[in-house]
């Protein structure tokens, strides 16, 4: 399943690296602290829009264009068989096991069950 942060943050990173920028640059023009900015490019924190245009604004980039090539991504990811393929849910009677899975850049998939255990009380 393609996560829209993940595309989001690549496609900021893709912009600031083409422009030969730190991230500690870009961060400073947006008013951002690095680390979130950070997080943002890895896909690991969903920005708001307010500030998704800071960034942009800090790149000298339109958000319209920004989000114009996530969505152009996400239609090619739509279009290429088995990237969007919906996760089943394992999860039965308590069990967890964590497995994950990556097929391509646009498809990741984490698989979590835990065993139940048995507690024994002493009386």
């Amino acid at each position: 399943m393609v996560l829209l942060r993940r595309v989001i943050g690549d496609a900021l990173r893709a912009r600031r690296q083409g422009q030969h920028r730190t991230l500690r640059e870009v961060s400073t023009a947006a008013n951002v602290s690095l680390g979130y900015l950070s997080e943002i490019e890895r896909g690991q924190k969903e920005a708001s829009s307010e500030l998704l245009a800071a960034i942009c604004d800090a790149l000298g980039a339109r958000l319209s264009e920004l989000l114009s090539e996530v969505s152009n991504t996400l239609a090619l990811a739509e279009n290429m068989e088995g990237v969007l393929v919906p996760v089943e849910d394992k999860a039965t009677d308590g069990n967890v096991s964590v497995s994950v899975r990556q097929d391509s850049p646009l498809k990741a998939t984490l698989h979590a069950t835990r065993k139940k255990r048995d507690v024994v009380y002493a009386a």
